[in-house]
């Protein structure tokens, strides 16, 4: 599709589906062509094209974006991604992932919900019954996707991440509540945590508006840190997400935490977010609070859960190495689309409240 309008070009067409509540729009076709020969290339390619933060994008494919993450066709909490082609033939497809105000390098309930579609689409073939694997070239990295499946219906799908890394712990942060200490991992994309009470907050969502304000700062106070520098370069580094998070009572199999991670330009996550726990993970696991081979039960501000556990077979790797993570969670299709645009619609690709 050509967003300008003109008569008779392709529709968009995507694919929906949510993710513990969180939405994924899946772009299957009418895309332009993405130049890179690999898919970090291309979301290099696409950032550099689309502009970063709330600066005025061009281009066809960030034009794409915008028509399908802006009202009226999409909203302020809408989250998708473009599939492209895969690094190589080791991996089933690639996906550029987006949000409101651009693209990220890392998604865990996006990674989740393509990992169902392709084999609820018949993309990767799959048992009635058991696990398959579908492989995914993301900016990042290679991931996995194990589709759960019984009685020919996907059941659940585990996300296993690229490796997560600690980077650093405690670094104290001045917000219009006082100053908190921070934790700082990388997971994919980089992610700073803290506990709510430090600032006299709930994870409820009564209390989101200002759970936004505080992520937004911290995102803010940290964007020069050293801590979020990644030695991958720059489309890695610079914080994507605060992780704020409350303890609840242990499960049977490990701690149980409710959190909301605040992105992107106040963008909230309705899942438990999926990198965001396995930075968790790995922050928690360096702290001891959770031994390998328990889970951690995520539960997100809206009340939906994921699993996040650090298999036993992973946690001797050395520290600077990372932890390999898994985090299962649910995803369910909500909708096939064709978005078309008017050539004499005035509000063209869209507007943002």
């Amino acid at each position: 599709m050509s967003p300008t309008g003109a008569p008779g070009t392709d529709p968009v067409r995507t694919t929906d589906y949510h993710t513990a509540g969180e939405p994924f729009r899946i772009v299957t076709g009418g895309l332009p062509p993405v130049p890179g020969d690999t898919v970090a290339e291309r979301c290099a390619t696409a950032i550099g094209a689309g502009g970063s933060g709330t600066a005025p994008r061009r281009g066809a494919l960030d034009d794409v974006r915008r028509l399908l993450v802006q009202e009226p066709r999409g909203h302020a909490g809408m989250y998708g991604g473009f599939v492209v082609p895969p690094d190589d033939d080791g991996a089933h497809l690639g996906v550029l992932f987006w949000h409101k105000d651009g693209y990220s390098t890392a998604c865990g309930h996006g990674t989740m919900a393509l990992g169902a579609w392709a084999v609820d689409s018949g993309r990767v073939p799959a048992p009635d019954d058991g696990d398959v694997q579908v492989r995914i070239d993301v900016p990042s990295g290679r991931v996995g996707a194990t589709v759960h499946r019984t009685g020919g219906r996907t059941t659940g799908v585990t996300f296993r991440n690229v490796p997560a890394r600690v980077a650093a712990r405690r670094v104290p942060v001045a917000t219009g509540r006082g100053v908190v200490e921070v934790d700082i991992a990388h997971a994919g994309a980089c992610y700073a945590a803290v506990p709510a009470r430090q600032l006299g907050l709930k994870v409820t969502p009564a209390e989101l508006p200002e759970l936004v304000r505080a992520g937004r700062e911290i995102r803010a106070a940290l964007a020069t840190h050293p801590a979020t520098w990644h030695p991958e370069g720059p489309l890695l580094s610079g914080v994507y997400g605060v992780v704020l998070y409350e303890e609840l009572a242990d499960t049977p199999l490990g701690p149980h935490q409710r959190n909301v991670t605040v992105f992107a330009d106040g963008q909230i996550d309705r899942s438990p977010c999926g990198s965001g726990t396995s930075a968790r993970l790995a922050m928690m696991v360096e702290e001891g609070t959770l031994a390998p081979g328990q889970d951690l039960l995520h539960e997100s501000v809206c009340g939906t859960v994921f699993t996040g556990r650090v298999p036993e077979a992973e946690a001797a790797r050395a520290a600077d190495a990372g932890l390999v993570t898994e985090v299962t969670g649910t995803a369910y299709r909500t909708g096939e689309h064709a978005f078309h645009l008017d050539p004499h619609d005035g509000l063209a690709t869209g507007f943002l409240l």
